[in-house]
């Protein structure tokens, strides 16, 4: 049955997606610097995009200024942050946005959330028998999965569960990048256990 967002999650919502689009302007400007440099522009022309940059960096550091206050300000977004930062590989900006998206809505499972943000593998068959190595399905927000992307590489070398994992799929023959799509799935399992049981990190048995 759906129910309707709970109003802070909203809040985060608004506030998480405004220093994203502010990231995006941010690099179209620095290409236009780059690109005014190289092509000898005016002093006047590269110090208004100078200007623009400055300006759109100083926004960016507000709105994570108050997300922070949002996230603290609330006691159980507050809570659930500070347990998903129990878990090596996650920083304060995946810890938001995982408290955003479990939040958000009431997954069954963890696999549910990982399909959530496009993190299952896709089998693909060419003809009748060829196949080819399965890759992501890609169905969730590119934006976070680009960042969970960064934390699972962080993982792999500071999370003993995934780097555990990581390790035995390459043994396994497995390529890198299949292994790091499993690595995201892993983290994203993690913090869905971590938020569902309200403990802490612990590291699993070898059993895995």
């Amino acid at each position: 049955m759906w129910s309707p967002e709970p109003e802070a999650i909203r809040e985060l919502r608004s506030l998480i997606n405004r220093p994203n689009a502010i990231e995006k302007d941010i690099q179209r400007e620095k290409n236009r610097l780059e690109k005014s440099k190289i092509s000898q522009a005016s002093v006047l022309a590269i110090t208004s995009i100078e200007r623009m940059l400055d300006s759109l960096s100083l926004e960016k550091k507000c709105l994570e200024d108050l997300i922070k206050q949002h996230i603290d300000q609330d006691p159980k977004l507050k809570r659930n942050k500070a347990l998903l930062e129990t878990i090596p590989g996650v920083g304060e900006v995946i810890a938001r946005h995982m408290c955003l998206i479990i939040g958000s809505r009431t997954f069954k499972s963890a696999s549910q959330c990982a399909a959530f943000l496009g993190l299952i593998p896709l089998q693909h068959e060419s003809g009748s028998s060829v196949k080819e190595r399965p890759r992501l399905s890609k169905a969730g927000d590119a934006t976070v999965r680009a960042k969970l992307y960064m934390a699972a590489v962080v993982s792999i070398r500071h999370n003993p569960d995934i780097k555990r994992q990581y390790e035995r799929l390459l043994k396994n023959g497995k390529s890198k990048l299949s292994a790091i799509g499993a690595a995201m799935r892993k983290l994203v399992h993690i913090c869905f256990g971590v938020l569902k049981h309200q403990t802490p990190y612990q590291v699993q048995t070898l059993k895995n």
